[in-house]
């Protein structure tokens, strides 16, 4: 090969090697789906729509969100890591992806291991609710209640192995309370059954209850974390009658793994801008949301210290997948 011809030939690998980073670089150049594994009305679904219209309007094309639910959060999460790893699919992270690492037995994909963190979004508290119409008014009256009616309280959830399911769990194995578990497709469905008077209480996700706390159709009896929500002025902690009660919901954007640093380094730097911004803080806040802002590692451990943590109490709970 002459020299002119080994020039060329290197000129073109460079070329073909600068191309992805200059591809990147204008990412994203077309719409980014965004998979939720959920139905519409839950707080996953309330928390992506949120984010992905700040992203529309500042990165300059449309962020889809598409609700992929079933199979406890497992059906969405799978569709999103086996999609390209170029930055146009991405997932909403969420408890049950850390719960269902212990939950289910033979999942065909690992989290921690085929989701690159991208970004976290929010922490919020779980709320223990009930229709206004019900006898307990207190999480005492309610644990008096359940120890009177043994059997008959049927506890809804977003689908086994979301972190409404396992608060509720948690609740079981800790008062002594006996439930039957009426799992759903989501919160949003369960929120309309238990509305109606169909089931009895839920430990759901404040973002998407809050409406209907403040709006009157459902009570409040407590929050699932130590610390009172100012966003419920008044509600008490269910560690207040449960001593050493605790449970939060976490929120954050996923990519597959293989996901050009580049890409996720931009979705990231995005997102905390976003988070950073005193009306998207304020929006947050009314939805019982607190930000958490950090690098793709810092989601990483969150991640990764959830997945730890439920995993004892799944364990602990004996819960099962249903």
């Amino acid at each position: 090969m002459s020299r002119i011809a080994r020039l060329a030939a290197a000129a073109l690998l460079a070329l073909c090697a600068t191309a992805p980073a200059f591809a990147q670089s204008d990412y994203p150049t077309r719409s980014v789906k965004w998979i939720v594994p959920y139905p519409p009305g839950g707080t996953t679904d309330v928390l992506a729509r949120i984010i992905a219209q700040w992203l529309t309007e500042k990165m300059g094309q449309t962020f889809v969100v598409e609700n992929k639910p079933g199979g406890g959060n497992n059906i969405g999460t799978e569709i999103a890591i086996k999609s390209p790893a170029d930055g146009y699919t991405v997932l909403l992270v969420n408890p049950a992806h850390g719960i269902n690492a212990t939950l289910y037995k033979d999942l065909p994909f690992n989290v921690l291991r085929d989701v690159a963190p991208v970004a976290g979004i929010v922490k919020s508290p779980n709320v223990m609710e009930v229709t206004p119409t019900f006898p307990a008014k207190t999480v005492k009256e309610f644990v008096d209640y359940c120890k009177a009616n043994p059997g008959k309280v049927n506890m809804a959830s977003s689908g086994s192995g979301t972190s409404v399911h396992m608060s509720g769990e948690m609740f079981k194995m800790m008062t002594g309370c006996d439930m039957l578990h009426v799992p759903y497709k989501g919160a949003g469905p369960a929120l309309i059954d238990l509305m109606s008077g169909k089931v009895d209480v839920l430990f759901d996700n404040l973002p998407s209850s809050i409406a209907h706390i403040k709006g009157g159709k459902l009570r409040a009896l407590a929050v699932t974390t130590k610390e009172s929500e100012p966003s419920l002025p008044g509600i008490p902690s269910v560690s207040d009658t449960v001593p050493g009660y605790e449970a939060t919901a976490w929120f954050g954007m996923g990519a597959p793994k293989g996901t050009p640093r580049a890409v996720i380094d931009k979705l990231n730097a995005e997102i905390n801008r976003a988070l950073a911004d005193p009306k998207m803080k304020e929006k947050l806040a009314e939805l019982g949301g607190r930000p958490i802002p950090g690098s793709p590692e810092d989601f990483g451990k969150v991640m990764a210290e959830e997945t730890a943590r439920w995993e004892k109490v799944v364990k602990a709970s004996g819960a099962k997948a249903e």
